[in-house]
């Protein structure tokens, strides 16, 4: 039987519906809640990004604002600029758009971002709360990829779940969110050896790895949930990180690519502003 597929565009919709709810009574009590983009250089899927975080905006009902500057901006522009956002009372979240240019240095952008208007979740301060257990922004990725697991119903707590991908991103964060609610986590890389003796163990497996179909059917435990976060073009097509057509012979629910972790990401966004509005 062929496993459920997990919608994330619906449950994004439904998500930013209630959301739009949210901005709604705190428009009655004269707070609109205000994101500020910054986006350096030409990047075609950071301009395609940043373009759908503005249209998601407008659907929910946020204040936004893009700072679209050229690629020749300086680092100093790039920090001044954030310095003024930190202090407008408008503007709740702020999101520098990664990747900048090679000679804008991404840490010093980030840690210069008011921790409590840092949606992103990335500031060195959100990230030691969250590796505590303390209330944080949670970056964007790794809080979606959580809703959808508990929205098709599987038990996280005393799960196998294992992660493939360490990134700073998303891999280390969505451990840390798993192992929170009671998980027993294991993370795998590119290093690990024999990625299919822990990938068959999982009850839930996210694979955000970056390389296109690294997870096939027969690596996949029957009946997993399986989130698969990467977004590979291969001949002109969209894929995955995970093989879907085996992988959904075996799996008990699975992320499509595209309409799966995608459209959360943005959704996320839009809830850490508007939580940053509430204050």
């Amino acid at each position: 039987m062929a496993a459920k597929i997990i919608d994330g565009k619906a449950i994004a919709e439904e998500i930013q519906k209630a959301l739009a709810a949210e901005v709604a009574d705190l428009k009655a009590k004269g707070v609109v809640p205000g994101l500020a983009v910054i986006l350096v250089g030409d990047n075609p899927a950071s301009k395609t990004y940043v373009r759908n975080k503005e249209k998601a905006c407008q659907r929910v009902g946020l204040y936004s604002e893009v700072h679209r500057l050229p690629e020749s901006t300086s680092q100093e522009e790039v920090l001044d600029l954030i310095a003024t956002l930190n202090r407008k009372p408008e503007i709740h979240g702020i999101l520098v758009q990664l990747p900048l240019p090679d000679h804008i240095d991404q840490k010093a952008c980030i840690e210069a971002i008011d921790p409590s208007k840092d949606v992103d979740g990335f500031h060195p301060v959100n990230v030691g709360r969250l590796q505590i257990g303390e209330k944080c922004f949670v970056p964007c990725t790794p809080n979606g990829i959580i809703e959808l697991i508990e929205r098709t119903g599987t038990p996280i707590k005393g799960a196998e779940a294992v992660v493939v991908g360490r990134s700073n991103i998303v891999g280390k964060p969505v451990g840390m969110l798993l192992m929170h609610r009671h998980a027993t986590v294991t993370t795998c890389h590119s290093r690990t050896r024999d990625l299919a003796f822990h990938t068959k163990r999982a009850d839930i497996l996210v694979v955000a790895m970056g390389k296109p179909k690294v997870i096939t059917g027969d690596m996949i435990k029957p009946g997993a949930t399986v989130i698969d976060v990467g977004i590979n073009s291969v001949d002109g097509k969209l894929v995955g990180d995970v093989d879907f057509d085996s992988a959904v012979e075996v799996a008990g629910a699975i992320t499509p690519v595209p309409g799966g972790v995608g459209p959360m990401t943005i959704t996320m966004l839009l809830k850490n502003a508007i939580e940053a509005a509430r204050g």
